[in-house]
């Protein structure tokens, strides 16, 4: 009986310990820490469109989104709206990528900080859903969908890299 109740004891505080220890390696990864909601993209037949949505940091540290991709375009790209000399605000990318502060909500809008697609696959209509992938600093991602919608405003100029000013 003793052998049996020590054999049991023993099987109690290894299995214990082994919980124990698989728990304590879990990682959060930005993704994790990241809630996407009210995703929407502007509807477009050719060329060029944005995507909106408010970006949740739930977790205790910033995450860094660095990238965005979508299979809707041949490029996304995050963008955001700055003041350019001669003109009024015009889009371009973000150089370093968008960083949500933990505990914080970012707001990608029409006329502020968005997700640009460019050279679009195929027409993007009213109710028809995209899908994206944000990539971060860590490696993670996340993947959400956003439902197309008609919108007649933020006719935005954009200047890429190479300085030719496009419109959105």
């Amino acid at each position: 009986m003793k052998k049996t109740l020590l054999c049991t004891a023993s099987v109690a505080v290894v299995t214990a310990l082994f919980a124990t220890a698989c728990g304590s390696e879990t990682t959060t990864t930005s993704a994790d820490a990241v809630v996407v909601a009210d995703a929407w993209v502007k509807a477009s037949d050719t060329g060029m469109t944005g995507a909106f949505a408010e970006i949740e940091n739930t977790g205790s540290d910033d995450v860094h989104i660095v990238g965005a991709s979508s299979p809707s375009s041949a490029s996304t790209e995050l963008h955001e709206m700055v003041s350019a000399e001669g003109t009024s605000m015009v889009m371009q990318e973000m150089g370093d990528g968008l960083v949500v502060p933990a505990g914080t909500t970012h707001t990608l809008a029409p006329g502020g900080d968005h997700l640009m697609l460019m050279d679009l696959a195929e027409p993007l209509r009213p109710g028809s859903t995209v899908s994206f992938t944000l990539e971060f600093a860590d490696g993670s991602t996340e993947e959400f969908t956003a439902q197309v919608r008609d919108f007649a405003g933020a006719q935005e100029e954009y200047v890429p890299a190479d300085g030719a000013a496009h419109d959105g």
